[in-house]
């Protein structure tokens, strides 16, 4: 039974059922995954090959002592605190197109949440053509300006953020706009699911 009793029966039925694929477990993606648990949302496949480290700390949903455990495991593990009847699929794996397209072959909606353009290019083409849903994020580095934060639809794919500004020497990837960015992405999953505008 989800714990989100502001749903309506229906709505909790169509986020319960719904399965929601997550490529990166970082800033973006481990932050728009507690969300979408928190939302009601029950099915979840998380991917990435990396490590919680030190400097992962100030913006993503990890704690000090899963420093150096699988992201994908230490994010299972804190997700299933929220709702211990969530069916989280860790997968440990870096993505490539043929690997994206059949880790992420069964999932209704797909979040794109790296940090690197070209693997965010890379999962879009892969994933775009079949008409795969797709929530992606550009420009979310630094603070301030929340509202140049926007979302955009272009066809099946929704893009968060400014668009502007990427992570550099002048722009850091802090925890309220990374946080902002990642809310977005979750909020935009939900209301596709729920059918509402983005």
């Amino acid at each position: 039974m989800s714990a989100n009793t502001y749903l309506t029966p229906s709505e909790r039925a169509v986020l319960e059922a719904a399965r929601v694929g997550i490529a990166g477990a970082g800033g973006l993606g481990s932050n728009c995954a507690m969300h979408l648990v928190r939302a009601g949302v029950r099915n979840l496949t998380v991917v990435d090959f990396d490590v919680v480290n030190e400097s992962n700390l100030n913006r993503q949903f990890f704690f000090r002592d899963q420093l150096g455990l699988k992201k994908v495991e230490a994010l299972k593990a804190n997700l299933l605190r929220i709702d211990p009847d969530a069916d989280i699929r860790s997968v440990d794996l870096r993505l490539d197109a043929a690997s994206a397209r059949e880790t992420f072959a069964n999932c209704d909606i797909v979040v794109e949440a790296f940090d690197v353009v070209e693997a965010k290019a890379m999962l879009v083409a892969a994933l775009a053509p079949s008409g795969k849903r797709i929530v992606t994020a550009s420009g979310l580095a630094g603070w301030g300006r929340s509202n140049a934060m926007q979302v955009r639809q272009m066809g099946n794919i929704v893009a968060v953020g400014d668009g502007e500004t990427a992570v550099g020497e002048s722009a850091a990837p802090a925890s309220p706009r990374v946080g902002i960015a990642a809310a977005m992405q979750a909020n935009s999953v939900v209301a596709m699911l729920l059918g509402e505008e983005i």
